[in-house]
Order: C-alpha cells, then sequence, then structure tokens
C-alpha cells in the first residue's frame, strides 16, 4: 500500500497532455496545493505507453502512481490509450482520472467502459481549474488507497 503523502515519497503523476497551457496550470495547481508530487509530461498516448512500457527515452521512467489523461490528442488519443491499458495485463491496475474537456455522455460511458477510475471534466475558469487539480490530489493522495508500484 502506498502512502505517499505520510512522508514516505512524493507521488509519481504521469501528465498526458497536449495542451501545454493545461500542462502549466496542472503544474501550478499541484504546486498550490502543496502536494508532493513528481509530475511527469508527455503529448500523447503513444508517448503514454513508451513512458509506462520503459521504452526509448523512457528506458528511467518511475511506475506512476495515478495517471491524468487528456483525451483529445494528435497520434494517439486517450481513448486508444484507456484500451491499450485495459488489455495489458501488467497496466490494467493503473489508477486513470480522465482530465478532459469533453462533457460528452458517450466519452463518458466509453471510459468507464474501459476502466477509468474516474472522469472531470475540465474547468474552463482558471481558480476553478486550479480546484479541480487540488481535489484530484486531496482525493488520491489523502482518502484513496493506491496500489503499490511496479
Amino acid at each position: 500500500m502506498n502512502m505517499p503523502i505520510a512522508g514516505i515519497r512524493p507521488v509519481e503523476i504521469l501528465l498526458v497532455e497536449d495542451n501545454q497551457d493545461d500542462v502549466l496550470l496542472a503544474r501550478r495547481g499541484f504546486q498550490r496545493a502543496q502536494w508532493p508530487v513528481n509530475l511527469h509530461h508527455v503529448e500523447n498516448g503513444e508517448e503514454c505507453m513508451a513512458f509506462l512500457r520503459r521504452r526509448g527515452p523512457y528506458a528511467n521512467a518511475p511506475a506512476p502512481d495515478l495517471i491524468l489523461l487528456d483525451l483529445n490528442m494528435p497520434v494517439m488519443d486517450g481513448r486508444e490509450v484507456m484500451a491499450e491499458l485495459a488489455a495489458d495485463e501488467e497496466l490494467r491496475q493503473m489508477p486513470v482520472v480522465v482530465l478532459t474537456t469533453s462533457a460528452d455522455e458517450r466519452d463518458v460511458l466509453d471510459m468507464y467502459r474501459a476502466r477509468c477510475s474516474s472522469y472531470v471534466v475540465k474547468p474552463v475558469d482558471f481558480d476553478e481549474f486550479l480546484a479541480a487539480i487540488h481535489s484530484i490530489g486531496q482525493y488520491w493522495f489523502k482518502i484513496a488507497v493506491l496500489p503499490s508500484r511496479a
């Protein structure tokens, strides 16, 4: 069982996001909330899978405790990532929070069917976005019990 906030170690988060403004907001949100996190960033699903499988430039990447996944990205989108994760015995247990602009009911249903852990629609307002990041941290790092890292 991981207890990263209890002072054992920082939480390893993989942010899969192609919008640099959203990456900056996520970083600021975690900093403002003072969560002890190592926020790793990749820009698309292909890079995400390489990071998770520790391939290429990600050979020494840590196993993330949590993935924050955008749906709409170039190269390989979040839907494809969720499908690969669900099919991979070694990765399917990884907690994934879909963090996206899509509020489409079909996307929500499809991502829960693909076994995402949570689905959060990105707020457009700066302060609301920061509050959402804080809430994600509050839940995942103080309330939920995360599986042990590989």
